[in-house]
């Protein structure tokens, strides 16, 4: 089988190639130039984000695809970056929100437009690849593709991978999902991949949110829950909910960021147990399992480091969900995603309202 495989330069999507190409596949490595410096007012003084200045990487990925002894390509997805994954991402906090750039990458970019450019330039090939920590499974019952979570309990990327659609699942392949990472670490040694102990990208940018959003400061009051103004700040934009670094506040215990308001610029603080809710609601889903139309018990995850928790999830008009979680979560936040689980297997997901 002819196999392109999406290559960063790290040691995940290396040893994806690797294992690929050891099956006996055909495998050509192709790594995605999404870096513009017009996009940021600054360069981030470390390069260890997912959008970062990408010449290293691209290097190294060839590098590693030399060693390997397969062909290596860099396909030019700098515009379409800029117009779906920065424009979203300056939209959503623009209206008080807190998006989350990775899922909306790997479903409009890194299994998209990546694959699609490849085809264009000529490059045939039976499935794409990458390296995450995730598996991919046809479910005969229900005749549809299901992401399954990754073994590495740590590494899970099943999260970030949601919104990939059944036609997008069709044609993948993840080779890492029975993996460890620490499995991966030892393969990439053994094979002398110059990458093998290349430390993880750790967040999306690693500069200052503003580089990229370079909206003007606009001095709006920190308020507490009882309305009274306990402080300035130079726009709501800046902050996110659970937010408790950076809030340059005084007080007899931390504060945590609680809502935002953009109409006013107002950014309400209160204490950790302000910040502990039992229920969200969630629109704009994307189902891998049929959507259920009735109130259905299952396990969720709001954010991607955390194990699943039970909840109880029920329809609303309209394509809207209501989550109910049996205990008790904390810093549940408009723009982020809540993927539902049926054990190891990912149901679907949607963006928090």
């Amino acid at each position: 089988m002819k196999i392109l495989v999406g290559m960063s330069g790290g040691v995940d999507s290396s040893v994806a190639a690797l294992l690929l190409k050891q099956a006996g596949h055909e495998v050509i490595g192709a790594t995605m130039s999404i870096w513009d410096d017009a996009n940021v007012a600054h360069i981030p003084e470390h390069a260890n984000g997912c959008f970062a200045p990408d010449k290293d990487d691209i290097a190294e990925a060839a590098k590693v695809c030399q060693t390997i002894g397969i062909p290596h390509v860099v396909l030019d997805c700098r515009e379409e970056y800029k117009n779906i994954v920065l424009s979203n991402f300056k939209s959503e906090y623009k209206a008080g929100r807190t998006p989350n750039p990775c899922v909306i990458c790997n479903a409009k970019i890194k299994f998209s437009v990546l694959p699609q450019a490849a085809a264009k330039s000529g490059i045939n090939f039976d499935k794409f690849a990458t390296g995450h920590y995730a598996g991919v499974e046809y479910n005969h019952q229900t005749e549809r593709y299901q992401i399954i979570r990754g073994v590495d309990e740590r590494k899970d990327q099943s999260y970030f991978l949601y919104r990939l659609t059944q036609e997008q699942l069709a044609q993948i392949t993840l080779p890492l999902g029975s993996k460890t990472k620490t499995e991966i670490r030892q393969l990439a040694h053994i094979a002398g991949l110059s990458v093998s102990d290349k430390p993880d990208s750790q967040d999306f940018y690693n500069g200052a949110i503003n580089d990229i959003l370079q909206f003007s400061p606009q001095t709006g009051n920190f308020v507490g829950t009882d309305g009274k103004i306990l402080g300035t700040h130079n726009g709501y934009w800046n902050f996110t909910i659970g937010q408790r670094r950076g809030l340059g506040i005084s007080a007899p215990r931390p504060l945590y960021v609680l809502s935002i308001n953009k109409e006013k610029n107002e950014v309400v603080l209160g204490y950790a147990e302000d910040c502990l809710h039992t229920e969200l609601v969630a629109e704009n889903w994307n189902w891998q399992s049929p959507a259920p139309d009735k109130t259905i018990y299952c396990s969720a995850k709001i954010r991607s480091s955390q194990s699943p928790c039970e909840v109880e999830v029920f329809p609303h008009d309209d394509g809207i969900f209501s989550v109910k979680f049996f205990s008790p979560q904390s810093a549940i936040t408009p723009g982020q995603s809540v993927v539902l689980y049926d054990g190891n297997l990912l149901l679907g997901g949607g963006i928090i309202k």
